[in-house]
């Protein structure tokens, strides 16, 4: 099989880790740095999870907008319920790209769109290119980017990990990867501000799209055909049918034109460097003394 690119979630993974570790861990300019850490640490113990086995072509450190100006335009609520970026880690964000980008790992980008666009671009590449694709993400709606040559790594604790493939999407929601959106705009999703359809859980919506076969399905059913299901599911679908169908266009992810990643190795003696430069001692010391010997 071939290597897979390693496509990692820049934005998750620096909020995870401003979040889990300690304020008190500060760099050269006596800000902390405690998200930068965590984030390459994350990466630097999954490529040594996977061993030489699986380990990767290239890793693509992806960022995109807070929220795509579209979404919000379709549904206002949708991200309205969150904090912002609290200004120690928005400090952090913007140094990430060229700590990043110092080991090797290529930037990908997109003003416009979110992350997870960035990353189903990325895996839509891979997989047309008869390639492979890891996405290391905590957010489910990538979940929908999971095919044959397609998997979600789910981080654990002290370095663990597992894969969600189409069976483990199909074990964990009741539908195949390609239904994930109409799956979320159904059940909603409360880390995106969307509530789905009033009255209908994760069971019920993951029932009535094995049985129809898609939302727009379901909503015709629901429309022509209501006694062929329970009347309160029929009401619910009815009363909301054109929130449901703008959910599963926010749900839905986009294609973005962009360039495939060439194969390249972390630069482990450039990363030490440019760790060193931030006032990074431990990582400037871990990436160090993985670095080759001349």
């Amino acid at each position: 099989m071939p290597a897979p690119l390693l496509a990692a979630d820049v934005p998750w993974l620096l909020y995870r880790s401003f979040f889990a570790l300690p304020r008190s861990i500060r760099g050269a300019d006596g800000q902390p740095v405690g998200a930068l850490l965590g984030t390459v640490n994350a990466i630097l113990s999954l490529i040594d999870g996977l061993g030489e086995a699986e380990a990767p072509r290239a890793v693509a450190a992806c960022t995109g907008a807070e929220q795509a100006d579209y979404r919000v335009r379709l549904y206002p609520p949708y991200h309205a319920h969150r904090d912002p970026m609290p200004a120690e880690l928005a400090h952090q964000w913007r140094q990430a790209p060229a700590l990043l980008a110092s080991l090797g790992w290529e930037n990908a980008a997109s003003e416009t769109l979110e992350a997870d666009d960035v990353m189903f671009s990325l895996a839509r590449a891979e997989a047309a290119a008869a390639g492979r694709a890891l996405l290391v993400t905590g957010d489910r709606d990538l979940y929908g980017a999971v095919a044959a040559q397609v998997a979600v790594v789910e981080l654990g604790k002290g370095g663990s990990y597992g894969l969600i493939g189409p069976e483990q999407v199909r074990e964990r929601y009741g539908v195949e990867p390609a239904l994930v959106p109409d799956f979320i705009a159904l059940r909603g999703d409360p880390s995106d501000g969307l509530p789905g359809a009033p009255g209908i859980g994760a069971k019920t919506a993951a029932e009535l799209l094995r049985e129809h076969g898609s939302l727009e399905a379901l909503l015709t059913a629901a429309e022509q055909r209501p006694e062929s299901m329970r009347a309160r599911v029929a009401r619910s679908l009815s009363e909301n049918a054109g929130l449901l169908r703008t959910f599963k266009q926010i749900a839905t992810l986009q294609t973005i034109e962009l360039q495939r990643p060439a194969d390249r190795a972390t630069d482990f003696a450039a990363g030490s460097a440019a760790a060193a430069a931030l006032g990074m001692r431990q990582l400037s010391n871990r990436l160090g003394a993985l670095a080759p010997r001349e």
